[in-house]
């Protein structure tokens, strides 16, 4: 996974994406929610990492 981190792209950090497993690990420790969470969220607000992390009260 720390592989993968390295690749991000400023882009990629302010969308979550839930198709690629590590990445939906990533988002659920950072942000310390569970998957279903993760995607509720996401369905109801987007892939905005910004947007999640509002909702959360974590901007």
């Amino acid at each position: 996974m720390a592989d993968k981190l390295k690749g991000l792209t400023l882009q990629d950090a302010r969308r979550i994406s839930l198709s690629e497993e590590w990445e939906v690990r990533y988002w659920t420790k950072a942000l310390g929610i569970s998957r279903e969470r993760l995607t509720g969220l996401v369905d109801q607000h987007g892939n905005s990492a910004k947007a999640v992390r509002e909702v959360l009260g974590r901007s």
